[in-house]
């Protein structure tokens, strides 16, 4: 058993790094492909929005397929759909094949992102212990990896269509090598989901189910509403940090690339260290100290005259974010073993939307109040998640005696 559980957390370190890998050669590729299309910036950022979209239909889909087949039968398959899906960007040649494609690209994208996520709550619970947040950083380590493969082979000048093209064929290789190392579904989990499909919606098994259960929806939502305002924020660091440092302290573009640079590798080594600290002090810390620090590096990063000192600040709102989010998505998928899938993609699907709200939010205040001063945005969703921290308890009592543990 022990084995077996061993494979299936190096099957999902597998798969959250082709994740990553496949998204990173997308993005590495964006100019080639944008000058291949003929299409404007403009038209390429609504292009972009059908890429959420795609992710965002994906991930409502599959997290009912994962409950009702089970992780091991659906990562593998939208693994190869988001492999088999990375290299049509490659190949289109106007703006409505490319719209095609990364609509296609994104579907993929979301079912991969959740189902991988549900398949790790699954080992996490083999392990009693977490290990959520060490799955995310080997997914910033295949986009670090993605960045590395693009630089050298558009510094050897070939077509994206023949770069993506081996990466699909690579990426649908490693989907299938890595599959029969999945956990087999849970026997409990089987059981409620079979019983969710033969009582009708998901509302209904909940209302039929305890009273935790009755509640889970509920403490679901807020879960979600909290990923939309964190994934927000690192959408911030994403889009804006560069220009920050560009365009409000007048750092060289050498220098300003630091910011992003400074935040993601904090990010990643955050979530290296994250499942340390969840298991001895607690997922609650994990998001209260973590936001609150996060909401601490933004305000020095927005208020500070100089690039050294934002920098830092950058740095730390990266480290005090790194933990947050797999918490959430840990949380939301033991809220309830027969509907794990469900509620991960609810708080994915929120997450990924406050992740592109990001530039349309934060753009339209730059028209009213300088740039640094509209992080003060994502300074207060820091705050909020510090403040309701609270949520991430299992609302669930936990037995004391045999017959209470029968009850359960």
């Amino acid at each position: 058993m022990e084995r077996t559980l061993r494979a299936g957390r190096l099957a999902t370190f597998a798969y959250f790094a082709l994740n990553g890998f496949l998204m990173g050669m997308w993005i590495v590729h964006i100019p080639a492909i944008e000058d291949r299309a003929g299409i404007s910036h403009a038209v390429l950022g609504w292009l972009l929005l059908l890429l959420g979209a795609g992710a965002f239909v994906g991930m409502q889909l599959v997290g009912h397929l994962t409950d009702r087949l089970g992780a091991r039968v659906v990562v593998p398959v939208s693994a190869a759909l988001c492999s088999a899906a990375v290299v049509l960007p490659g190949l289109a040649t106007n703006v409505w094949t490319l719209g095609a494609a990364v609509l296609v690209l994104g579907l993929g994208n979301g079912c991969l992102d959740v189902s991988m996520n549900a398949h790790a709550v699954q080992v996490e619970r083999g392990y009693r212990r977490p290990v959520m947040s060490a799955f995310h950083a080997t997914f910033s380590i295949g986009g670090v990896l993605a960045a590395l493969v693009g630089a050298r082979t558009l510094s050897w000048d070939l077509s994206p269509a023949v770069t993506l093209g081996a990466v699909a064929l690579l990426g649908l290789a490693a989907a299938a090598l890595s599959a029969p190392a999945l956990l087999r579904p849970e026997p409990a989990a089987r059981t409620e989901a079979a019983e969710g499909a033969a009582a009708g919606t998901g509302a209904e098994v909940l209302a039929a189910g305890t009273n935790a259960r009755r509640r889970a929806p509920r403490r679901i939502w807020a879960l979600a509403a909290l990923a939309l305002m964190l994934m927000l924020c690192e959408g911030v660091a994403n889009d804006w940090s560069v220009l920050h440092l560009r365009d409000v302290l007048d750092a060289p573009a050498a220098t300003a690339a630091f910011a992003y640079g400074a935040f993601s590798t904090a990010m990643t080594v955050g979530r290296l260290l994250a499942d340390r600290v969840a298991a001895r002090f607690g997922p609650v810390a994990i998001l209260r100290y973590g936001a609150a620090l996060a909401a601490a590096g933004l305000t020095v990063a927005a208020l500070s005259p100089w690039t050294p000192a934002a920098l830092f600040g950058w740095t730390v709102f990266g480290a005090g974010l790194s933990g947050c989010i797999p918490q959430l998505f840990s949380a939301a998928g033991h809220a309830d073993e027969g509907a794990a899938g469900v509620n991960v993609s609810r708080v994915a699907g929120l997450g990924y939307l406050g992740m592109l709200a990001g530039p349309a939010v934060i753009g339209p205040l730059t028209h009213l109040v300088p740039l640094n001063l509209t992080f003060f945005l994502p300074v207060a969703f820091c705050v909020i998640a510090a403040c309701t921290a609270g949520i991430l308890r299992d609302p669930r009592p936990e037995p004391t005696t045999p017959e209470a543990a029968a009850r359960v």
